[in-house]
């Protein structure tokens, strides 16, 4: 009986110090255990000015614009009463001494700040700012700068579903001609003939044959200028042999956008009768022999019929754009999808043979059955220290993305790219701040 009473003594005695200490310890105010976070409520509100009531319209209008005071009641009415405000606007000039901040218009709902007070700032530039980005002309400071985008009205595509090769070409020439010093269309294949014999098409002084771009947007056929469909019908690798030896002499770079590169030719006029065994006429088969001979005349080796297949064949892999690439991408702003599917990737070591060097790795490689296949690449041709000539080949599956080809051109280029402002009035940047307070104690 006697140790029950003693516990229930010592029960009494704890709470009674407990209930005591409580009485008079201080207390933290609330604010210091669950601040209010006045900085990113600030930014916030500024944000929401911006959305809903056109902040960045009102802060470039006169002082005593009725709507102000519809920003003011806008502002009121979005905060509690026990928050205090006071939102600054300020002209941004820069001088010759920096840049100086000059206070344009205020409203607050207080003359003080209350015991606590954070702040937040909103740049505004006006409307009437356009901005520009002016890139680096590929061929301004050295050799080249000319682009020739096939386009010939007397030829046909394959492997191009979905496209024909002249609406590719006028897709190319937006993305790409303003980072050349002169891009050109050939429209037929006699243009293509002379500029096969390194004469230009147009008058510009900035035209050159040599070191230029070609690209050919056909897909796995190739436009074949008239004089040389008899010349070369009784083997059309020849002509493809042709064709490298003027990418060698002329230091080329020779761009195929998708499939297997140099498998069929293509004329319309000359070639109207014969089809490529899909009913599709103006195009005759090469078969494997084309890009074969095509390497040879690159190489600079005599022509010797060759039609071994050197690409992936009855097999499709997904291949991924390299992270170079992919930077290039967000440098030039062209998206293409990251993930493509490749069933044309050229066998690396047959690439080598001929001396060619991958100069930017568009596309992960593919092993399959033991060999190394490159699914999409710029490569350089280059014996010794000398390069003569250039190949970009994308193996890719039909429909063709022909933003590929363009970020993979810049991704050797390169070109820099100059951001311009143009303003059209003075004082054209505001500096919003919006300074809130908590009233009372507590």
């Amino acid at each position: 009986m006697m140790r029950t009473v003693e516990v229930f003594l010592v029960i009494i005695i704890i709470l009674g110090a407990f209930t005591i200490s409580s009485y008079y310890a201080v207390l933290p105010l609330p604010r210091r255990v669950s601040p209010i976070n006045l900085r990113r409520w600030a930014l916030t509100t500024l944000q929401m000015l911006d959305s809903n009531y056109n902040l960045s319209a009102i802060v470039f209008n006169p002082p005593d614009d009725p709507a102000w005071e519809t920003l003011h009641a806008a502002l009121t009415a979005m905060l509690p009463p026990s928050i205090v405000y006071n939102l600054t606007v300020y002209v941004v000039q820069s001088g010759s001494h920096g840049t100086i901040h000059i206070p344009y218009k205020s409203i607050s709902n207080a003359r003080g700040l209350g015991i606590y007070s954070e702040a937040a700032s909103y740049l505004v530039t006006s409307s009437n700012v356009t901005f520009d980005v002016k890139p680096e002309v590929i061929g301004s400071t050295g050799l080249g700068g000319t682009l020739y985008i096939l386009n010939c009205s007397d030829a046909r595509g394959w492997w191009v579903t979905g496209y024909t090769a002249q609406s590719l070409a006028e897709d190319l020439h937006k993305l790409l001609s303003r980072y050349f010093k002169c891009t050109v269309l050939v429209n037929s294949t006699s243009q293509f003939s002379r500029i096969l014999n390194n004469q230009t098409l147009t008058a510009s002084g900035n035209e050159t044959v040599k070191n230029a771009v070609v690209i050919n947007t056909f897909g796995e056929a190739i436009p074949i200028p008239s004089e040389y469909v008899d010349q070369y019908s009784s083997n059309y690798a020849r002509y493809c042999h042709f064709l490298g030896t003027r990418v060698r002499a002329y230091n080329w770079t020779w761009v195929s956008i998708v499939g297997y590169p140099f498998y069929y030719v293509t004329n319309t006029d000359r070639l109207a009768s014969s089809s490529n065994g899909y009913g599709i006429y103006g195009i005759v088969g090469i078969g494997a022999a084309g890009l074969n001979a095509f390497l040879q005349g690159l190489d600079g080796v005599s022509f010797q019929s060759d039609g071994t297949w050197i690409a992936l064949s009855d097999v499709a892999y997904d291949v991924h754009l390299t992270p170079q690439v992919s930077y290039y991408c967000n440098r030039y702003g062209i998206y293409p999808s990251e993930i493509q599917t490749s069933s044309r990737a050229l066998l690396a070591s047959k690439l080598e043979t001929y001396h060619l060097k991958i100069e930017v790795q568009i596309f992960d490689n593919v092993t399959h059955n033991g060999k190394i296949y490159c699914s999409g690449a710029l490569y350089k041709h280059v014996v010794g220290n000398k390069v003569e000539g250039f190949l970009l080949a994308l193996g890719l599956t039909r429909t063709p993305d022909i933003r590929l080809s363009a970020v993979g051109i810049l991704s050797y280029y390169k070109p820099r790219l100059d951001f311009h402002a143009s303003y059209n009035e003075t004082q054209e940047t505001r500096l919003v701040v919006l300074q809130l307070g908590q009233l009372g104690g507590v």
